[in-house]
């Protein structure tokens, strides 16, 4: 028995099990082996009555959507496969983020006080051989999900809201003028269907085709309870140089009930990268050292564990008429984020935005609903990021090279200031911060590309160019489609919709939303 099954097999719930589900997931898409479901289907034939204006399947992040367009008086259905409970391990996020909820109106400063379980700072960012950073408010708060799911379910089900548990999706059938979602002997016709329920969604997977992702981020961890006293974060932090074609990446917090430590790493789906389990095997044998205790001291209390596809194709573009993926669905995220709750709270405010507004002007079929997950240069510019971060399964490359490049990244932009480091740990990236770090790193380390570049691939570098000349056009652009929404405001609905869809890829496209929320 391994030390992963000793260990997993005594906390409460038998995680274990649940390990080796995920990881037959895992092994299934390295190999090509998962087969692609077809559970959306279309119908020549228009829908007579109409019940509801939004169907949500997917409720653990649905619920947030939910409720805010149910407040603002849609007929909102929210289908979920089990009961709509948030887990046990807090949700870590900076609390300028949480203020969505406020500025929303659907939760009050006292609820939302009410829903955070832990505060902590400093947070470090170390890599092994190098000084580290340290940086204070970022991802330092830990959100009880299950608080705020269940304030957030209350105030659905008041705006009147009907929530289905353990109704758990089955197929879709798309007409002429809406939607059918059936659930078992359920059925829910409506004129929009948001998909919220994560990478693994049935109808993500038919509109991937099966195609391999771009990236995986495999992540393992437990909350603990043993460790030494610290009552402050690393955001991330290695130890190790380079091993099984991957360099660890460690991330620990405090929290109620111990201390939580996770081990992540990024990589590719090639067949031959190494499972979940071997992960964790690498994480109980190395944690000791990161945190300065032994096994014995510790008591397990949680075993936290997947893994994160990307896919340069994103955010995901809707394949059909009133169908749109939402949060993991969409693939909202950056390639370098593996906490889909982050990117829902960023986006919450735009989406909840965008939908009502296109509700009110029927604009629902695909060409107007992909205008609500637009291209984004700031987050694509991060794939190079992500490479630089990872080792393909046969590359030579020196051992401590990656910890060597973001203690240089790290340093130039703890140099530059809070405006240049913060925004991007909470996986932002604006034009002048991007600009100011490469040319402090470049002056400061002028060989530093020519370490890159051999790593990373020309054909990756060139593709990055172009989202980077992208990144600034965008935030050109931004400011000057802001001065013209006196005159838009003389056109007609279905023109504003439009106008207001591309302002918004501007502002998120180019981190503007950061700088708006500051």
């Amino acid at each position: 028995m391994t030390l992963t099954a000793q260990i997993l097999s005594k906390i409460p719930g038998n995680p274990l099990e649940g390990l080796q589900r995920v990881d037959a997931v895992w092994q299934a898409l390295r190999e090509g082996t998962q087969p692609v479901p077809t559970v959306v289907q279309e119908n020549r034939e228009a829908l007579l009555d109409i019940e509801w204006d939004v169907v949500i399947c997917g409720g653990t992040l649905g619920i947030l959507l939910g409720a805010a367009l149910a407040q603002r008086g849609w007929r909102v259905a929210l289908l979920e496969r089990g009961v709509l409970r948030g887990r046990d391990q807090e949700w870590n996020i900076s609390r300028q983020e949480l203020q969505v909820f406020v500025e929303l109106a659907l939760l009050t400063e006292a609820e939302l006080e009410q829903a955070i379980a832990t505060t902590y700072n400093p947070s470090r960012i170390a890599f092994q051989g190098s000084p580290p950073v340290q940086v204070e408010d970022v991802l330092n708060i830990g959100v009880d999900p299950v608080v705020l799911l269940e304030t957030l379910k209350q105030k659905f089900l008041s705006y009147g809201g009907q929530l289905f548990e353990r109704t758990p999706f089955d197929r879709a059938i798309v007409h002429p003028n809406g939607v059918t979602v059936r659930a078992g002997e359920q059925s829910f016709k409506a004129r929009l269907l948001l998909d919220a329920m994560g990478h693994f969604s049935p109808i993500v997977q038919q509109s991937r085709q099966g195609k391999k992702p771009d990236a995986v981020c495999l992540v393992v961890g437990t909350c603990a309870e043993g460790m030494p006293r610290n009552d402050s974060g690393d955001l991330i932090a290695t130890f190790t140089p380079i091993q099984n074609q991957c360099q660890y990446f460690w991330e620990a917090f405090p929290a109620r009930d111990g201390r939580t430590t996770y081990l992540f790493t990024y990589l590719d789906a090639h067949p031959d990268r190494l499972s979940l389990e071997a992960l964790f095997d690498d994480y109980f044998r190395l944690l000791p050292d990161y945190q300065n205790v032994s096994l014995e001291q510790l008591q397990f209390k949680r075993a936290l564990f997947g893994f994160f596809p990307c896919y340069r194709q994103s955010p995901l573009k809707p394949r059909w008429n009133y169908v749109l993926p939402i949060g993991d669905s969409s693939g909202s995220q950056s390639p370098l984020s593996f906490g889909g709750f982050g990117a829902m709270i960023r986006h919450l405010a735009r989406l909840t935005v965008g939908i009502h507004e296109a509700l009110q002007r029927d604009t629902l079929k695909r060409g107007a609903l992909a205008l609500l997950q637009p291209y984004q240069p700031n987050l694509s510019v991060t794939w190079l990021f992500q490479r630089s971060m990872s080792v393909g399964i046969h590359q030579a490359i020196e051992p401590n090279q990656i910890n060597d490049l973001l203690a240089i990244v790290f340093r130039s932009m703890e140099t530059l200031g809070d405006p240049v480091l913060k925004p991007f740990l909470q996986d932002v990236v604006q034009f002048p911060a991007l600009f100011q770090t490469l040319m402090q790193t470049t002056l400061t380390h002028p060989g530093l590309v020519l370490r890159i570049l051999p790593h990373v691939g020309l054909p990756t570098l060139v593709n990055w160019l172009f989202h980077y000349a992208n990144l600034a056009g965008y935030a050109t652009l931004y400011p000057l489609a802001r001065a013209l929404e006196p005159w838009i405001k003389t056109l007609s609905p279905v023109p504003q919709y439009y106008y207001h869809r591309w302002l918004q890829a501007l502002e998120y496209g180019s981190g503007g939303d950061y700088r708006e929320r500051m």
